[in-house]
């Protein structure tokens, strides 16, 4: 994947959905954004979890 110049305030609104009462956003649309595979966006926050909210990444249940 190419990677693009910048993101949007717009490119990001549009991808994002409520969820828990939250604006959250996927991360293959993350990726998508930044033009890197989804697998580098997990790793990056795997990678460095300390850099990053404790909320910022969860697992949808069956029902979402």
């Amino acid at each position: 994947m190419e990677n693009k110049k910048s993101v949007s305030t717009r490119d990001v609104e549009e991808r994002m959905v409520v969820l828990r009462n939250q604006a959250v956003i996927a991360d293959a649309d993350v990726a998508l954004l930044y033009g890197v595979h989804t697998k580098e966006i997990n790793q990056a926050v795997r990678n460095n979890r300390d850099k990053f909210p404790n909320d910022y990444v969860f697992e949808l249940n069956d029902n979402e």
